[in-house]
This record gives C-alpha cells, structure tokens and sequence, in this order.
C-alpha cells in the first residue's frame, strides 16, 4: 500500500465553522472521508493539521525520509514562512511529488494572500476547488487514485 501524506497548516483545524463563506461548512473529517474514497484500498491516506509550524517542517522531512507524496495546504505559512518553503523545497528535490493546495482562491482575496514563497518549489499549485483542490491534488501525487 502506498501512502500520501495531507498536511495542513494553521487555522484549518476550525473548517466547517471558521468563515463558511469562504471555506464551506465541510471539517478535517469530511476531507478525510472524501479522499479515502478517492484513494481507494491500494492508497493510505495520511491527512494531519497543525498551527505549530515546527511541526509542519517535521513532517515535510518525514516525507523526504519515506519518499511519500505530499499535499500540503500551508494556510497562513504559504505568505511568509521560509523555513516551510525550504522543508518544503527538500521534499521536491528528493524527485518526491508536493502539491500546493488551496480550499480558497489567494488572488481572489485581500492583496496580502497573493503571495506565495511555497509555489516556486511546489511540483504544482492547486486554488479556489474547495475540498476538490485536494482531489485534484491527489490525482496528481497518487494516479492510480
């Protein structure tokens, strides 16, 4: 069984109550629920959420040591975190798919959200699906899914 690693940063554990009108009314066990459908049996899914970005980089160099594909929603980090993007960027260079991902579309929000120090080193990016920018995501690291 393969495995793909779903991280997510801060504030993301609040979905389903945090701004509906921009998140939608959908939890962590929702996403969770919709991807293993996708995933199927052969696919684990790993999803975990965090506002310690400590633990964000820990996990990106988990996926480095296990070559597992990542898809990583950095949520507030994606604007300003240079450490999250050179964990981020190890994972890449190690030949081992990472997918950007946004439940949001950042352009279409406040200017301050339109930057992202992730993307020049993320394998792709994928904004503004709701949670389908996680399916879409998973098709990319997981073909088989």
């Amino acid at each position: 069984m393969s495995r793909v690693l779903v991280l997510n940063g801060p504030n993301l554990g609040r979905l389903g109550s945090r701004e509906p009108d921009v998140y939608g009314n959908q939890d962590l066990s929702a996403l969770r629920t919709l991807l293993a459908a996708q995933a199927g049996a052969s696919i684990e899914i790993d999803l975990r959420q965090t506002d310690d970005e400590a633990e964000l980089i820990h996990w990106l160099h988990e996926a480095v040591d296990a070559t597992t594909p990542v898809i990583l929603n950095p949520a507030a980090f994606t604007h300003y975190s240079y450490a999250l993007r050179d964990a981020a960027a190890l994972v890449t260079k190690a030949g081992i798919p990472l997918v950007e991902v946004h439940i949001s579309n950042p352009h279409a929000r406040e200017e301050f959200r339109h930057n992202s120090v992730i993307s020049a080193v993320a394998t792709g990016v994928i904004a503004g699906f709701g949670f389908d920018s996680y399916l879409l995501a998973l098709r990319v690291v997981a073909p088989s899914a």
